[in-house]
């Protein structure tokens, strides 16, 4: 930033007010600087909010925070929101531990009423703040800002849906940043649209229609022939038919240049001056600014850290996402009837080739986690075989058609749960924390869970041609971690390594058989021998692995998942109910986790290799063998 910037003058909403519409472009260019530089050491989603700076001031400028409300659904174009409203200092901190969250925080500030994070929210949270506004008498204006993605979850339609036909005072901004709703044709149009957000024209339209409803007998019957004579006109001179949000009861103004602030502060006081809900149609371009984000807006909507001069990330490496791609395209190659399934997240879920290769066999269906379920569960009883590719946080939408849809009927679908269990700095909306629970209740339902690569394509065989039902593999973020060379996996549904005869067994599955084996080598360093008991196949679980358990004094379950309903909780259950008289104690996670890296939450969760030593250590039978063991030696 320069010394004349004018950033550094900003620190309200207020001071946004006092700036011309040059000053306001100018100034749009520092934030984007701003946040490339947060993004590209801290990674983040980057694209959407390039995208939104424009729109994010002409919003500022028009309404009072936080007496007005705004809700930025999923939030992930949210950071610009955040630098003008005094958190500018802290942006260097975003999606670090105890830094800024990538979402907007009711807790972090007062200009965030509602928290977000998970997509299509945005509608039903403003349209209930309206209506609480009225029922308690506090006037001020509510605004949700959707993006057209968003827009294709039900959630959201639902909302519009209900909000359309209240004639509650609510405006609905569509962040159209891929494609046009409806078609603006000819300079006509577009003069008319012009014409429609002025002040003048509205104050107009309400006056005529307020005297009109005033005229005894016949007043209200020519408003409605006036307003009938207005649309007949419209489609019949200038072909314009409503719009599907019209058709919901929405005064829909647009498409509108989401980069021209004076034409957005224009439209924004027309909305603040119409009566009932207002969808404001508004068209920007995602990763504006910055040539990468704009060339390949998917690779930089959600990024890590980066070099900003040449668009390539820092670090890279091979993850369980590429595997699962690279084994789909494979088989697709021989089996005529695999299919892949995505909820607009192609790239990410690692199916990105196997969408150019296999066009009539992948489906994005798009952010529309229920549809893409029971549609999964429509190929299936066609005879198709159907693979949904889904990240564990975006999973928990589909609960219902899990159990009504498919597991009810038997049908064979496969889920590949991508970023199961902690992913670190997304926090606690995106920790993959909850499937193994809620699937664990689901009862015909097969889960496995791999820690390696190999491993992977072994249970995604298992889950496909192996497995009746609904089947599920989950794996974490990221790549492989260490396992021990003895170590060999023998594609049953449970493994034993370590010196089976201890008195100490760790139980354990995916990711954190990895430490568990790191933690064993710390404990045998220290004289200390334990036996790991790696479960492949978490759900059933089998019970001869329960049986093998019965000659241990100590079995310690150490689950990166919610611990109630968990894998470690049946676990244990089964022990007791064949007579385990042994000491079992879980480490499971019981809340939400904030963002921070993958390893200090996991350290902070008793996860890590050095917890699970210590918490072997602290068993006080296992601690006196340790220094009887040093002491013979």
């Amino acid at each position: 930033m320069t010394e004349d910037s004018l950033l550094d003058k900003i620190n309200s909403p207020s001071d946004i007010k006092k700036l011309t519409v040059p000053e306001l472009s100018v100034l749009s260019d520092e934030i984007r600087e701003e946040i490339m530089e947060a993004v590209s050491h801290n990674g983040g989603h980057l694209a959407s909010n390039l995208g939104v700076v424009e729109l994010t001031l002409a919003i500022h400028s028009v309404f009072n925070f936080p007496e007005d409300k705004i809700v930025w659904d999923v939030g992930h174009q949210s950071y610009t929101h955040k630098i003008l409203t005094g958190r500018r200092e802290k942006l260097s901190t975003i999606r670090t531990e105890d830094g800024l969250s990538g979402f907007p925080k009711r807790e972090e500030s007062p200009y965030d009423c509602f928290n977000t994070g998970h997509s299509s929210t945005s509608v039903s949270a403003a349209f209930g703040i309206a209506c609480a506004s009225d029922i308690l008498s506090d006037k001020h204006y509510t605004i949700a800002v959707i993006g057209d993605g968003a827009l294709t979850g039900g959630m959201a339609l639902e909302a519009l849906n209900s909000a359309g036909k209240s004639k509650q005072n609510l405006i609905v901004i569509l962040n159209d940043n891929k494609m046009s709703i409806s078609k603006n044709v000819g300079s006509m149009a577009r003069h008319l649209t012009k014409l429609r957000i002025q002040p003048s024209y509205l104050d107009a339209k309400i006056r005529v229609q307020s005297r009109l409803n005033r005229i005894p007998g016949i007043g209200r019957g020519l408003a409605r022939m006036i307003s009938g004579l207005k649309s007949w006109i419209r489609v019949n001179f200038f072909g314009h038919q409503k719009n599907m949000f019209e058709l919901l009861g929405f005064n829909y103004y647009g498409p509108l240049d989401g980069h021209d602030i004076e034409q957005l502060q224009t439209a924004l006081k027309a909305a603040k001056r119409s009566k009932g809900p207002v969808m404001l149609h508004v068209c920007t371009k995602k990763g504006k600014g910055y040539e990468f984000a704009e060339k390949k807006p998917n690779l930089f909507h959600g990024i890590s850290a980066f070099d900003i001069e040449t668009g390539e990330p820092k670090s890279s490496s091979k993850g369980y996402s590429a595997v699962f791609g690279e084994y789909m395209c494979e088989h697709a190659k021989s089996d005529k009837k695999l299919c892949a399934i995505t909820a607009a997240m192609a790239t990410g879920t690692g199916l990105e080739e196997f969408s150019k290769k296999y066009k009539n066999r992948f489906f994005d269906v798009g952010i529309a986690e229920e549809h893409a379920v029971t549609f999964a569960c429509g190929l299936a009883a066609g005879n198709a075989l159907p693979v949904f590719a889904v990240y564990s946080t975006f999973l928990q939408r589909s609960y219902d058609q899990l159990l009504h849809d498919a597991d009810l009927q038997g049908l064979h679908i496969v889920l590949a749960v991508d970023r199961a269990g902690i992913v670190g700095e997304d926090g606690e909306t995106h920790q993959g924390i909850f499937d193994v629970a809620f699937m664990n209740t689901i009862p015909g339902i097969t889960v496995y869970a791999p820690s390696s690569f190999s491993e992977l394509e072994s249970m995604l065989d298992k889950a496909l041609y192996k497995t009746e039902g609904v089947a599920a593999v989950r794996y974490p973020r990221g790549g492989e971690l260490y396992l021990p060379e003895d170590y060999v996996y023998d594609g049953e549904s449970y493994t034993f390594y370590g010196k089976k005869f201890s008195e100490t067994l760790i139980v354990t599955y995916g990711r954190t058989f990895s430490y568990a084996c790191s933690a064993a080598e710390k404990l045998k360093d220290s004289g200390i021998e334990v036996c790991i008991l790696k479960l492949n196949r978490i759900k059933p679980v089998c019970m001869n692995a329960v049986k093998k358990c019965m000659g241990y004094k100590n079995c310690l379950f150490f689950e990166e998942g919610i611990k109630y309903g968990g894998v470690g909780e049946n676990f244990g259950f089964m022990l007791y109910q064949n007579g385990f008289e042994g000491k079992y104690k879980l480490y499971a996670i019981d809340n939400y986790v904030r963002q921070a890296k993958c390893d200090s939450i996991l350290h902070h969760l008793g996860l890590d290799a050095d917890s699970i030593s210590e918490a072997v250590m602290n068993l006080s039978e296992v601690r006196q063998a340790g220094i009887q063991n040093s002491d013979m030696e």
